[in-house]
């Protein structure tokens, strides 16, 4: 193995990092482990716990983690609050070894939010918000690795316990970066078998008629349906070698896990930013209007319908900023942007923070009118009373908030959820003043198409 540091000079730092706690805090230590991509790895860091998360964004940053070091979830109107405050309770009780490090190997408590702050899903209940301090992170960012583990001090010495087990994984880890590599890049994709399908066509009719009604009568500026669709496959789907592969698919897009269990994970690849901060800026995306890719670029430029639709999530964006003390800036026109096999209308708008916390934008963000509907209470009462399913973590921001402040949360749509064999699928249509229910269906159909070519299923 080849690192920047020998075992005695891990010793050394993690005895250190020891000395610096007051009570009971939580240990951090980083190890630099070059050559390794997250993505493959991710199956190497598997804990008892099996807790599992992935962010990839290559290129950019990659970040798998594992394991549970501290964690939080809870349901309710304050959810965006109290996460805050267990980010914050966390990461001040962290002792990190004082090592230089680069951005993407800091420490990171991830989030995953449902979309509605309470679920009323008695059967398959949802917490409003889980958020997890993990116990190792394997990170790469312009082509530099790095692992990390945390551990609960107790009441005991954990040092030379702490650089044993860090020293020992990198170790693993190089073993079988060979194998894991050669693993997903010589095995095709295998094709999944359906064994039942739900129908949902005639679940989206009736409730896409009444908000167009809504919107006809102006009680609703947008408002944005979702379907559902269950599927019951022989064998269920490997996320992660579905994810390797979208990266030449979606390039654009982050690839995401949030895996709670072996029997329960939610997968996808967003190519929406609720919100990211960099050394105190945000940029949020407004994506609104979608085409098929094959259908030309024109298209979208000269619909009135979908530049009315992008133009009410862009004002909506800048409103609630402008609430919260900030100036925000974007394009004068929007851009096509392509994800995979569809196009979108894409309008990236940033301002400097103005002593925010992520959270609480993100708060103030959820849900865009890209997924819910304008005004916005109005349009999530119509969607509770509308949708025949809970919509989950679909829609909902998912992401992480690190030591230094800096964070991304992206919205989760193009994304699955899959319990044993059953797997789950959600897409939604905008709703505005000129839409047609029949080509808003023809939109979803064409979401769930892309879904299934990119999950490799049969479409029928």
């Amino acid at each position: 193995m080849q690192a920047a540091l020998s075992f005695t000079e891990l010793l050394e730092l993690a005895t250190q990092t020891e000395q610096q706690l007051k009570g009971d805090g939580v240990l951090s230590l980083a190890l630099p482990i070059e050559g390794l991509d997250p993505l493959l790895h991710l199956p190497q860091l598997e804990e008892d716990d099996s807790f599992q998360f992935l962010w990839d964004k290559s290129p950019g940053l990659s970040l798998a983690a594992s394991g549970r070091t501290n964690h939080f979830a809870l349901s309710g109107p304050k959810r965006f609050e109290l996460a805050q405050h267990f980010i914050d309770s966390s990461l001040s009780r962290l002792v990190c070894a004082p090592q230089p490090i680069p951005a993407h190997a800091r420490p990171r408590i991830l989030l995953a939010f449902s979309f509605f702050d309470t679920s009323f899903d008695t059967k398959n209940k949802l917490p409003g918000i889980q958020a997890v301090l993990p116990r190792w992170q394997l990170s790469r960012g312009s082509g530099k690795g790095w692992l990390r583990l945390q551990m609960n001090a107790g009441s005991g010495t954990i040092a030379r316990r702490l650089a044993e087990e860090l020293w020992l994984k990198a170790e693993s880890l190089v073993a079988f970066s060979k194998i894991v590599k050669e693993g997903y890049e010589e095995k095709e994709y295998p094709t999944a078998k359906v064994i039942h399908s739900s129908v949902w066509e005639e679940n989206y009719i009736n409730p896409a008629k009444r908000g167009l009604e809504l919107v006809d009568k102006h009680e609703l500026h947008k408002l944005v349906i979702a379907v559902r669709q269950y599927l019951i496959l022989e064998e269920p789907i490997k996320p992660l070698q579905l994810l390797h592969r979208l990266r030449t698919e979606q390039r654009g897009s982050c690839r995401f896990l949030w895996q709670i269990n072996k029997r329960d994970s939610f997968f996808g690849a967003s190519p929406e930013r609720l919100l990211v901060v960099r050394q105190g800026q945000l940029r949020s995306d407004a994506l609104a209007g979608t085409s098929s890719a094959c259908e030309g670029d024109s298209q979208l430029l000269q619909s009135d319908k979908d530049r009315h639709e992008h133009e009410l999530v862009v004002s909506e964006i800048k409103k609630i900023l402008h609430r919260h003390g900030m100036y925000p800036h974007h394009p004068s026109r929007p851009y096509l942007t392509r994800h995979g096999h569809l196009m979108h209308l894409h309008t990236p708008i940033t301002a400097y923070l103005n002593g925010q916390s992520p959270l609480s934008l993100a708060k103030a963000l959820h849900p865009t009118p890209a997924v819910a509907g304008l005004p916005q209470r109005d349009a999530m009462d119509w969607l509770r009373s509308l949708e025949n399913f809970e919509r989950g973590n679909y829609a909902a921001p998912i992401g992480w908030v690190d030591t230094h402040g800096d964070s991304e949360l992206r919205v989760a749509i193009r994304s699955a959820r899959q319990q044993n064999h059953q797997l789950e699928l959600t897409a939604g249509a905008g709703l505005v003043s000129g839409s047609v229910v029949e080509e808003e269906l023809q939109e979803i159909t064409l979401k769930l198409a892309v879904m299934y070519k990119q999950l490799n299923l049969p479409i029928n």
